[in-house]
Parts: structure tokens; C-alpha cells; sequence
């Protein structure tokens, strides 16, 4: 794990301690989530194994695959 310094107003430092404090959590642990959900999950693509898939008409709808793979899932 990496060590990462960065610098808060005294505003946004009172809200993380408290928060994390409420929570029963270190700072540490609310900050990696909280970076964590702005940059969101990691995910790969699965259209990217699309050539081992056997089909033969892949390049003809990869735009219609990576449309599937990269929408919003509600």
C-alpha cells in the first residue's frame, strides 16, 4: 500500500474526523473509500476476449458489443 499526503481545509478535515469517527473507521479507511467511489469499481471489458469467442461476425457488430459493455447499469 501506498502512503499519499494530501492537503484539506480545516473545513473538509472537521467533516472527514467526524465522519469517520461516526462511523467506527480510521481516516484512512474513509478516505480510500471515498476515492474509491468517485473513481468507481474496476471492470474490464469483456468485448476485449471477443476474438476467442468463435463467432465471425465480431468486427461487424463490435459497436453494438461495446455499446452493451460500457452502458449504465440500473
Amino acid at each position: 500500500m501506498k502512503r499519499t499526503t494530501v492537503k484539506l481545509s480545516d473545513e473538509i478535515d472537521a467533516r472527514l474526523r467526524h465522519e469517520a469517527e461516526r462511523r467506527g473507521i480510521t481516516i484512512s479507511e474513509l478516505t480510500r473509500e471515498a476515492i474509491q467511489n468517485h473513481l468507481g469499481a474496476q471492470r474490464t471489458l469483456g468485448a476485449a476476449a471477443a476474438g476467442h469467442s468463435g463467432r465471425c461476425d465480431i468486427s461487424e457488430r463490435i459497436e453494438e458489443i461495446l455499446a452493451n459493455e460500457v452502458a449504465p447499469s440500473h
